[in-house]
């Protein structure tokens, strides 16, 4: 679903020049989710920002779901994440001027479905805000805002799922159900996630946890389990 091949990414500071990807190879089957992590400015969120054909790297390929994102020009990839990418931000992002129900309807009214609202509606009230659908995000909560945002991400059935920090903005309890209800709404789509997080534990959750440290991707390999002890008890004598 997800494919990096020599992927290289640096930015300009006046002379200077700043690798944030050096060298990145990357496959994601459909379906998996893994978890992105590291030290704030290690490249973590430059590295969504690839995979939603929002920034383009200085070398190497990026393909999301068959397609090399060098092929596309702006407005195709625009239609490539209306079409088949959920973006979840950790500033939410909410248009102000629309209501949460509006908010959430946008990807659906801008890619012509007739069922936008509906279908906006359900999944509202599927993340509990069925009762806020009129409101608007000054009036909603940060976990409400970020609520919206998820829902806004999912709505139109996306094959992959970007989240960058979706809980950084929240405290530990309302970070804490959001990250429940993100993995449980990705449960029913199936898509496929790709999460920036600096919670090791949240990481955890994943199907798989890469590290991004000093421009490069290395995975984590679960650690094995220790060996089991043997029963406590007392000894027996071996026949002779």
């Amino acid at each position: 679903m997800i494919a990096l091949h020599g992927v290289a990414m640096h930015y300009t500071l006046g002379a200077a020049s700043i690798d944030v990807l050096r060298d990145v190879d990357l496959e994601i089957p459909a379906g998996q989710r893994v978890a992105v992590a590291g030290p704030s400015g290690s490249g973590k969120s430059s590295l969504l920002l690839l995979l939603a054909g929002l920034e383009r790297p200085v070398a190497g390929r990026v393909v999301v779901d068959g397609t090399d994102l060098a092929t596309l020009d702006r407005d195709a990839l625009a239609d490539l994440r209306r079409d088949r990418i959920g973006i979840v931000f950790q500033s939410f992002h909410l248009l102000p001027s629309l209501s949460a129900l509006d908010n959430v309807a946008l990807p659906l009214q801008i890619a012509g479905a007739r069922d936008a609202l509906p279908r906006a509606r359900a999944l509202l009230q599927r993340v509990g805000l069925g009762q806020r659908l009129d409101h608007y995000p000054s009036q909603l909560s940060g976990g409400e805002q970020q609520r919206v945002a998820i829902a806004r991400a999912l709505v139109h059935r996306p094959r992959v799922l970007l989240a960058d920090e979706p809980t950084g903005n929240l405290d530990d309890h309302t970070g804490a159900l959001v990250r429940d209800l993100l993995f449980e709404l990705h449960a029913d789509s199936g898509s496929t996630m790709v999460l920036v997080t600096h919670d090791l534990d949240f990481a955890a959750r994943c199907d798989r946890v890469l590290h991004l440290h000093d421009g490069r991707l290395h995975e984590r390999v679960p650690a094995a389990p220790a060996p089991a002890m043997p029963a406590s008890g007392p000894a027996h004598a071996l026949p002779a």
